[in-house]
């Protein structure tokens, strides 16, 4: 930028220096003032077209600089999305090992067996997004408020053996974790990349597969 302004100081001051000529040139040197005017009007062309590669420039500077703050913002975020997630399945994952660990059924310890294949398949595939990002990973689980509510309430049912109250709090934690997946898909698409998207919108689908087999659960129950 120091040589554009060079460049444009230089001009200024031969444009300035080829009207100063005009301007005092001989009444009847009438070739010397038309020869002046031609690289008076030279210079100035030139001072306009440096001008507006001056301009130019600085302008894509600034453009570049603006993009690369919102670049920066939206990888953050987008990080702070899928470790959310992460999160989210580390809760299912965590879950699930202490219900199927505290229950006797054989079908239950299947499909939360089966649920928690479902989380680490999920979790991986985060995990490499997040780190593609240069991102650090969520290594935690929600320890507190809502989910683990949902496991201590599980663990309760499974001590007096209550399967319908068992089904009930998977359900319950089965919705939150499609909440979490539909507010990522809803609410942050634009942080997110088309491939991160699909990952998570294919996500979402397997967890609404665990979720109806819990439900179907709870219907043969009800219906029975």
């Amino acid at each position: 930028m120091s040589t554009g302004k060079t460049t444009l100081g230089t001009l200024t001051g031969l444009a300035i220096g080829a009207t100063a000529g005009i301007l005092f040139a001989p009444k009847k040197g009438s070739k010397s003032r038309k020869q002046i005017m031609d690289k008076s009007n030279h210079y100035v062309d030139e001072l306009k077209l440096q001008y507006n590669k001056l301009h130019d420039s600085l302008a894509e500077k600034i453009r570049s600089t603006k993009n690369d703050a919102e670049n920066l913002l939206g990888n953050e975020k987008a990080i702070e999305v899928l470790n959310s997630l992460i999160t989210i399945n580390n809760d299912r994952i965590e879950g699930y090992e202490t219900a199927s660990n505290e229950t006797e059924e054989p079908d239950l310890k299947n499909l939360f067996a089966q649920f928690i294949s479902t989380s680490q398949k999920c979790k991986k595939e985060l995990v490499r997004e997040v780190k593609k990002r240069g991102g650090k990973v969520s290594e935690g689980t929600k320890a507190s408020g809502e989910f683990f509510r949902v496991w201590m309430d599980v663990k309760a049912a499974l001590t007096g053996k209550d399967r319908k109250t068992i089904l009930n709090s998977c359900e319950y934690g089965e919705e939150k974790a499609l909440d979490s997946y539909n507010n990522a898909l809803v609410n942050h698409l634009e942080h997110l990349s088309t491939k991160q998207q699909i990952i998570i919108a294919a996500q979402k689908s397997l967890l609404k597969t665990d979720h109806d087999q819990i439900k179907s659960l709870l219907d043969a129950l009800v219906d029975a």
